[in-house]
């Protein structure tokens, strides 16, 4: 992991005073889950306890375990890039909303290639992903990159090992744009991939790909910006070559329903407009509707409203796509559904 992002998340357990198992305080909060927005989670974390003096302890362990832990009730709130269904929000009791948008990328440790000078469209996507294409020379990559030159070197898949929603942003856009790819691989938190070598969240399939020659990955953007890897152009809906960064993430959230659709589960991949990144995503907070700790609720909320209202700033600086005000509104006044015991709105925004 790059120095800057391992400060940023080292931080944000010291500056909580926890480790796992410890004692919970008022002025704490816990939360776990995706690893998609734990750099941005750590900068407002940071910002947020110097202005308030609330500490906020997130464990970055993958969207699957984030699930788990707020279903289990042993945090605050869980994380998940891959929205839960309407079917499992009701039956475990939780409220949704999403709190950030970023990309998902792809990454690729090829000597002599610059970061956005390969290409590669859907379908030679896919088909690496589905470990048809095994060569970086291979003639389909090559129809799509004239001018680069490409080694004669194995590709090596680097996937994640754990329930990632990073994994389901990516295999779920691979999904809808090959039918043999969802055919053989399918799509969600965990697949059966071909072929490759798994890593431990969006640091560990970095980790891997930085020290594989020829290997290729997927990670969120400020993981590839933050690490200095080489990521590739993707060539989308409308059939242009496009570059990985705030606008283009922006570009594909723009025109998404975010009022209209239940719980918040917009679906941001392969969006049209000739600026969009196709592989883009909002990420997720879960909270339980029956606040057992309805202090502790109502500090998740005021963090989150702090976020979405002070915290934009920071989100652009490091390339991740602030939610638009319409959404912020909806989101905000949908906490009235989490209550405490007395049957009343745990945070009222003001």
């Amino acid at each position: 992991m790059n120095v800057s992002i391992n400060k940023l998340l080292t931080g944000l357990l010291v500056s909580a005073g926890l480790v796992a198992g410890g004692a919970q305080a008022a002025s704490q909060i816990t939360g776990a889950g995706a690893t998609f927005p734990a750099p941005m989670y750590a900068k407002w974390a940071e910002a947020y306890k110097g202005q308030t003096g609330t500490s906020l302890n997130y464990q970055a362990i993958g969207s699957g375990g984030g699930v788990k832990q707020i279903v289990a009730k042993t945090v605050d709130f869980g994380a998940s890039d891959d929205p839960v269904s309407a079917a499992d929000l009701e039956k475990n009791g939780l409220a949704q909303f999403p709190a950030i948008i970023g990309g998902v990328v792809t990454v690729v440790n090829l000597q002599g290639v610059a970061p956005g000078q390969l290409k590669l469209n859907n379908d030679v996507l896919s088909d690496i992903f589905r470990a048809k294409i095994t060569k970086w020379n291979d003639s389909a990559i090559a129809s799509v990159n004239p001018g680069v030159k490409l080694p004669d070197t194995a590709i090596t898949l680097v996937y994640r090992s754990d329930s990632s929603g990073t994994t389901a942003v990516f295999t779920d856009f691979l999904a809808q744009v090959s039918a043999p790819f969802k055919g053989v691989v399918g799509a969600g938190k965990t697949v059966n991939w071909p072929a490759g070598v798994g890593g431990k969240g969006n640091a560990g399939v970095a980790a891997n790909v930085t020290k594989i020659d020829g290997a290729i990955g997927y990670v969120e953007y400020a993981y590839a910006k933050q690490n200095k890897m080489t990521h590739v152009s993707l060539i989308n809906r409308d059939g242009k070559a496009v570059q990985p960064n705030e606008g283009s993430f922006n570009a594909a959230a723009s025109k998404a329903n975010w009022t209209g659709t239940p719980n918040f589960a917009v679906n941001l991949n392969n969006q049209p407009g000739a600026a969009s990144w196709p592989i883009t995503s909002a990420s997720f907070i879960l909270m339980q509707k029956k606040a057992e700790k309805p202090e502790q609720s109502a500090e998740v909320l005021k963090f989150f409203n702090w976020a979405m209202t002070k915290g934009q700033k920071m989100a652009t600086d490091l390339d991740y796509v602030p939610l638009p005000d319409n959404a912020v509104k909806a989101i905000i006044k949908s906490w009235s559904d989490i209550k405490g015991p007395d049957g009343k709105p745990v945070y009222v925004a003001k």
